[in-house]
């Protein structure tokens, strides 16, 4: 007899759907230089899951001249352009893990901090129904990595936080995760997740099913807290 899948699957974008961390960065690095200032790959690996604001902040602190407001619209024009001259770079595994999750009639949200104009553009650049629900960076008072995100996603999907498996790559991520009591897979990309506490860590989410998420889901439900696990 196999476990019933989870409720729901909830799916980070930036760097877990799709790899756009290095649009960010490539977004960045000109902004900073263009009034003087050095960027480094470390400083952009530090901003990996970041709240956009707390990213302009750091921007502001390198010598961007900006409003948070408006360096968050210059990154994400620019993170968009990108898209549209090279479409959506899913990770390796991940669309058709999330059309094998529509195809069993799982629930599905996108909760991600970049602003939802951004996020309804890479939705709309998925060749089905991918999503049932989407929360953005401008949709919550508090970002990751508190657990607001994740719990307004399953209110809005209307199961219990506990019923569903979280997708994270970042370790902001991972912690909104984990706060909110959603079972949480780690699937690292630029940063380690090692300590971060995630029930999983997988390597990628190539090969994997629904039915990978219902055992992982159904192992963790009830012992949580629990020690990371990594599959290879």
């Amino acid at each position: 007899m196999t476990s019933p899948a989870p409720a729901a699957v909830l799916w980070d974008m930036d760097g877990t759907l799709v790899d756009t961390e290095p649009y960010w960065m490539a977004a960045e690095t000109p902004l900073v230089e263009r009034f003087g200032g050095t960027w480094t790959h470390e400083q952009a690996l530090g901003m990996v899951g970041l709240a956009l604001e707390d990213s302009a902040r750091l921007l502001q602190n390198a010598g961007v001249p900006w409003g948070v407001d408006d360096i968050i619209a210059y990154l994400t024009d620019e993170v968009l352009r990108q898209l549209a001259t090279t479409g959506v770079p899913f990770r390796p595994g991940a669309r058709e893990l999330l059309a094998d999750l529509k195809a069993n009639g799982v629930k599905t949200a996108l909760v991600t901090m970049s602003m939802r104009r951004m996020a309804l553009s890479v939705v709309d650049l998925i060749d089905f129904a991918a999503f049932d629900v989407v929360v953005a960076g401008d949709d919550v008072e508090r970002p990751k990595p508190h657990p607001d995100p994740y719990l307004q996603a399953a209110t809005l999907l209307g199961v219990d936080i506990r019923d569903t498996v979280a997708v994270e790559d970042s370790p902001n991520g991972l912690r909104s995760a984990l706060a909110s009591g959603a079972v949480s897979l780690g699937v690292p990309l630029m940063v380690s997740l090692d300590g971060v506490g995630a029930h999983a860590l997988w390597p990628s989410l190539a090969g994997r099913t629904t039915a990978d998420l219902r055992d992982l889901h159904a192992a963790h439900v009830l012992t949580r807290p629990t020690e990371t696990r990594v599959n290879r």
